[in-house]
């Protein structure tokens, strides 16, 4: 096979390094760029500097710079700095029925057909130029067979197995389909079972005995038994080489997907990874580490996705195995000693790669663009962060363990697909829902409420937990707390959760030690802390109580840093919009609460905040639409649209005859309901006397059901009023709304 020439000068694809051939990368598909010929390093999708990025659309113009800030987290301090292995808070390796298929259940995906499996052989099989590396210091060789002119290693890479071929006695050899990191990978027939399978190389050796020895180390992949991973069938050897037989899938790579279609929907790839993620989870229990993953090694066939290439698979913690990795997807510690966190790190690498192009393999071999340079990231900035975590080059910095990460990426799809086609709310297993489930319409357009904010689940995990569970079924705080202390006493270092919930009650309980009430909070998140510098949840009853104090600004740090934790998860949002709020910043506390309320509209402090934001900025329409999203059925629907009432009463100059009307319509559905509802009632009314003459009303129209004219307006105030007083709880308040009455009715003669 010719290599492409220019000017006398070797030259490959730009994008991938792969061999021009008729101007055409015969590994990526792409029209030539002249470049000289170089080492490949992953293959498929690296964009040069003269390419511009061809960037996901999301139905927004992106500005110079994102819409919001990320603070990247470097190692913390604390007893376990420099530990290999975080300590993490255990999670339920759970997943659903509905949740495991394709898509989690929120998406549908169209099933790929199985592909004849004679159109995948080779016509030409030559492994290409920039692919021929020494198998032992990895220089560029130009032949297809000799030796390392550096090291004197010999080398070859022309395939030894041709059509026709038994091997073992029952494997029909049809002929390779590709040139993978441990050698030729062949297409075979099972005479015996009558089934198509793969067979791959295992070593390129120089005699019997060390095929055979290959073939033995490898046994012990025989044992992997996951509907979501090829099946491993049989361990042979053919002279001096081993194969591995698999279970042959005619589907479909993402790799392929993404090389046709170019960079996929954000949610759709989301859902291939989420689809694979099982396939790691499993591995990882069985003491195995993938190593090398990469969308080509990810098979869609019938409405589901396998794990296939089974190859470089290896013991953890296993000294003397190969490693195989593939730049651009491999962690940085990855080539010493690669562990379960660096198998995630490659997942996210490639959940990058599959939504964007860019320069993975060289400027960003190990970091991400940002999001003023993809309009992808700056549109979801939960995915940006769950990113940033998956491929933070600290492995201690990133998800712990598989099944973390799939709950994880399930919340960022579901706010994805929340956001395009209706809400998706769904139980949190590390939160519960919003508490606001109570309260007045006044509080809601008043101020935020951190006291609201979802609670932290308790730990089941933890030793002292059902102990704490016990205690905080307690109805007297200052109970909760002596019994509380008593378990921090009993359990020491040895459990978290008394420590953390001794903090909980007591933010929440300001009558209670008011005096040693602060000491007393901030020794036990500083003890927590110490023993664990990963532990998310100081930083979240930190930033709770940052906020009881008014400090939004430095709330925001704290809660930062629970986002990175947790990008999936609705409370940290909720979280930083409050401490935006509370900061003064309202477009940014406004972007959260605007996405939290989208996906669950069971979080009416979303909705409340979002309403608050839009009210300050003069945008009052904006601002009961955004109460309106309260859900009928919720117990704080009657108190939300009494709140359309409020809002128009607390912002007159911003009223125009669509707010009247929305809040007549809000207040009126509700009106049966008396007490409050007569009162706003009657204030509306009142206002829309100083009003008569600046709104514009249809001719005959009503208003709560009063004319629209000055006197009778005054009389529905005054009968909304008197209502009032008759409901009223107390002396004072009857005779107020009596006053009001009698100060608003029309003047007569008697």
């Amino acid at each position: 096979m010719a290599d492409y020439i220019a000017d006398g000068i070797a030259v490959t694809c730009a994008y991938c390094g792969g061999q021009i051939v008729d101007d055409v990368c015969e590994d990526c598909g792409k029209s030539a760029k002249k470049k000289p010929l170089v080492t490949a390093n992953a293959g498929g999708l690296d964009v040069p500097d003269s390419v511009a990025i061809a960037e996901t659309t999301t139905g927004r113009t992106r500005s110079s710079t994102a819409q919001f800030k990320v603070n990247y987290p470097t190692r913390a301090t604390g007893k376990n700095t420099g530990k290999s292995t975080r300590r993490r808070v255990g999670a339920s390796t759970h997943t659903s029925t509905r949740r495991a298929a394709l898509g989690g259940g929120l998406i549908s995906l169209p099933d790929l057909p199985s592909q004849d499996p004679l159109k995948l052989l080779m016509i030409m099989p030559e492994v290409p130029a920039n692919k021929r590396h020494c198998p032992k210091c990895d220089i560029q060789v130009n032949r297809s067979k000799g030796f390392c002119p550096s090291c004197g290693t010999p080398y070859d890479f022309v395939p030894h197995l041709k059509a026709g071929d038994i091997v073992a006695g029952k494997y029909e050899i049809k002929g390779p389909v590709a040139f993978g990191g441990l050698g030729w990978i062949y297409l075979g027939f099972d005479r015996v079972l009558q089934r198509w399978v793969v067979l791959k190389g295992l070593l390129n050796a120089s005699d019997e005995a060390s095929a055979a020895a290959a073939v033995a180390e490898r046994r012990y992949l025989a044992a992997v038994k996951h509907p979501k991973i090829v099946g491993i069938y049989d361990f042979v050897n053919e002279g001096a080489e081993g194969y591995i037989i698999m279970e042959y899938v005619g589907g479909q790579t993402v790799h392929s997907l993404r090389k046709q279609r170019g960079p996929l929907p954000v949610e759709e790839a989301i859902a291939y990874i989420l689809g694979i993620i099982p396939a790691f989870s499993y591995l990882h229990g069985q003491g195995l580490v993938y190593c090398d993953f990469k969308p080509d090694n990810a098979m869609l066939e019938g409405g589901d996705i396998k794990l296939i290439d089974m190859g470089a698979v290896r013991k953890i913690n296993d000294p003397d195995g190969d490693i195989y990795a593939t730049v651009g997807f491999a962690a940085p510690e990855a080539d010493n000693e690669p562990t379960a966190v660096s198998d995630l790190y490659t997942l996210g690498r490639a959940l990058a790669v599959l939504i964007m192009d860019f320069k993975f393999t060289k400027e960003y071999e190990h970091s991400l663009p940002t999001p003023d340079q993809h309009d992808v990231l700056a549109a979801n900035e939960s995915l940006y962060r769950f990113l940033l975590r998956a491929t933070h080059s600290d492995p201690d910095e990133r998800f712990q363990s598989a099944d973390e990460m799939g709950e994880q990426l399930f919340g960022v799809l579901r706010e994805i697909v929340s956001l395009q086609s209706g809400p998706k709310p769904a139980d949190s297993k590390v939160f519960t829902g919003d508490r606001l489930i109570k309260g007045e319409a006044q509080a809601l357009i008043t101020a935020p409420a951190p006291l609201f904010l979802p609670a932290l689940r308790v730990n089941l995990e933890d030793r002292a937990a059902n102990e704490v569970i016990r205690i905080l079924s307690l109805m007297d705080a200052a109970q909760q707390v002596s019994e509380l202390q008593s378990l921090v006493e009993k359990y020491g270092d040895r459990a978290t959760e008394p420590r953390l919930r001794l903090v909980e009650v007591l933010i929440q309980s300001e009558d209670v030690l008011p005096q040693e009430r602060q000491t007393i909070i901030e020794k036990a998140l500083a003890e927590v802390e110490a023993a664990d510098a990963f532990d998310w949840r100081v930083g979240w009853y930190r930033g709770i109580w940052l906020l009881m104090q008014g400090n939004g600004a430095q709330a925001i740090s704290q809660f930062e840093r629970c986002y990175f934790e947790m990008p999936g998860e609705l409370g940290p949002r909720l979280a930083m919009g409050i401490a935006a709020e509370m900061d003064g910043n309202m477009e940014l506390a406004l972007s959260y609460y605007d996405r939290v309320g989208q996906v669950d509209p069971s979080f009416v402090s979303a909705h409340a905040g979002a309403a608050r934001c839009h009210a300050k900025a003069a945008r009052l329409n904006e601002a009961l639409a955004m109460l309106q999203r309260v859900p009928t059925a919720h117990a704080m629907r009657v108190q939300a649209q009494l709140a359309i009432g409020e809002l128009v009463l607390t912002y007159p100059d911003y009223i125009d005859g669509t707010t009247m009307k929305q809040s007549e319509a809000a207040v009126q559905s509700v009106l049966d309901n008396g007490g409050s509802a007569f009162q706003i009632a009657g204030r509306l009314c009142a206002l829309a006397v100083h009003l008569n003459q600046k709104i514009s009303w249809p001719k005959n129209a009503t208003f709560l059901g009063f004319e629209f004219s000055e006197n009778s307006l005054r009389l529905g105030a005054e009968k909304q009023f008197r209502l009032a007083a008759k409901q009223a709880e107390s002396e004072i308040d009857r005779f107020y709304w009596v006053s009001q009455a009698n100060s608003v009715r029309p003047v007569t003669l008697f």
